[in-house]
């Protein structure tokens, strides 16, 4: 079957050239009717497409009508972030669940009201179908985990009575639902392909009632389900600083999009789980790991900077690595001076290095994130800021918490669930119009030719 499904017939061939020079549209077009490609103008700022009070991210300020580039802040509900996960860590406690609460309802909650909340996902946890796990994740093991939790999101509808009610009520029952379940999903997917694909010994762990989110994963994940306080907490802060980023990023604004037809929250969640899952969205960890091995292979003095320096220029000058000409991590779409989130990152990245006694690859990431803005901005001439993005450390932090590459992006999902529930409900509870932007048609008018005389 799977054979049939990759199969390439020399028919396809021929009419995916047919695509190809049929579907070119001239380049010089979009500048003619000025058309903001992916939404952005010529500066790169995003088209405003909405409004918002679930988070915000600022990265500039504008001084006599310039924009000046400043060091990047991220708000959730008007608190920021950096704030709010130092506020958890001072009170030493987990705090993905009380970030989910904040997006969704605008407001911390008191002690009363995180009690509550944390009891209803300990609750809804245990509300997987009977034999859900069997007929559904186990029978079909697919080697990307995004796909396992998309096709698992679509089947919950099946089992949901009232899945195409969207009264706000409604949906944020579902919601609380799938974020609940988004960890067994994605974990249980991994359990199942690793037992089918990769030989090795399934795992089925029961999540634990009084575990956070974070101690949860790694609980399921593990065989001997043991791990350290700091590796919690540290999961529990990258699902904190992933949980959410403002609603132009691409998932994000799918979730607006289908929202905005009517759907049900299954076919939304399902929408985004399909966007994230892109590598120049939710891949791009993978690809600093990969950069990084690649890198401690061809660089035989982690120490000299040398080599460093002369492995990052190859990597600009498409000579090392993928050849794509990038430096993975470095750099964002709307940060320039700093990524609050790889801020976050890197008080926390030295502390669990030393437990796992890696510190030598931190030096290496150090190094890197100190010399990468100096070789970007000598190779490209490019002198506005150019910093580590939040990418760059969380694949080293995954590594080091023993999480498989395959969860990567997974792990991001079961974080940014949260953010994605909150901008639906906002979507519905605004009752805004279906979004349908336009698109002009270039194609010259034809005739048509009747069968015979086609050539």
């Amino acid at each position: 079957m799977a054979d049939y499904y990759s199969e390439m017939a020399p028919e396809i061939l021929d009419m995916a050239k047919i695509c190809r020079e049929n579907s070119v549209i001239d380049q010089a077009l979009y500048s003619k009717y000025d058309v903001k490609r992916g939404l952005r103008d010529v500066s790169g700022k995003g088209v405003l497409t909405g409004l918002t009070e679930v988070s915000e991210i600022t990265s500039y300020t504008i001084v006599d009508h310039d924009m000046i580039p400043c060091e990047g802040k991220l708000y959730f509900q008007g608190i920021d972030i950096e704030e709010l996960t130092s506020g958890f860590f001072k009170e030493d406690r987990f705090g993905f669940e009380e970030t989910a609460y904040l997006l969704i309802f605008g407001e911390l909650p008191n002690k009363e009201q995180a009690k509550t909340f944390k009891e209803l996902l300990a609750n809804y946890r245990n509300v997987l179908p009977t034999s859900f796990v069997r007929d559904i994740i186990l029978k079909a093991p697919s080697q990307d985990m995004m796909n396992t939790l998309a096709r698992s999101v679509l089947t919950l509808y099946s089992y949901d009575d009232s899945a195409d009610d969207t009264s706000v009520e409604n949906v944020l029952r579902q919601c609380l639902q799938l974020i609940a379940l988004f960890p067994m999903l994605a974990v249980y997917g991994y359990q199942a392909y690793s037992h089918y694909q990769g030989g090795n010994s399934l795992f089925i762990h029961q999540p634990v009632e009084e575990y956070s989110t974070a101690e949860n994963i790694l609980h399921m994940l593990r065989p001997d389900s043991k791990f350290t306080k700091l590796e919690a907490k540290i999961l529990d802060v990258a699902l904190i600083i992933h949980a959410e980023h403002g609603g132009g990023n691409n998932s994000t604004f799918t979730t607006h999009v289908v929202t905005s037809s009517g759907t049900d929250t299954y076919s939304v969640v399902a929408a985004s789980l399909g966007s994230l899952k892109g590598p120049k969205h939710g891949g791009a960890n993978i690809k600093v790991v990969r950069m990084f091995e690649d890198m401690k292979e061809k660089v035989k003095d982690w120490t000299s900077e040398e080599e460093v320096r002369q492995y990052l220029s190859d990597l600009l000058n498409k000579k090392a690595f993928d050849k794509q000409g990038l430096i993975y991590g470095m750099g964002h779409a709307v940060y320039s001076i700093s990524d609050p989130r790889a801020n976050i990152f890197k008080g926390l990245v030295r502390d669990l290095a030393e437990e796992k006694g890696r510190m030598e690859e931190f030096y290496l990431y150090a190094m890197v994130e100190r010399l990468a803005p100096e070789v970007i901005a000598q190779e490209r001439n490019i002198y506005k800021g150019v910093s580590a993005n939040v990418d760059f450390y969380s694949g080293f932090v995954y590594s080091m918490l023993d999480i498989p590459v395959e969860l990567y992006t997974p792990i991001f999902a079961i974080a940014r669930i949260a953010g994605w529930s909150a901008h639906r409900i906002e979507e519905l509870i605004n009752e805004g119009k279906i979004i349908r932007p336009a698109y002009k048609a270039v194609a010259k008018h034809k005739h048509y030719v009747p069968m015979d005389e086609r050539e």
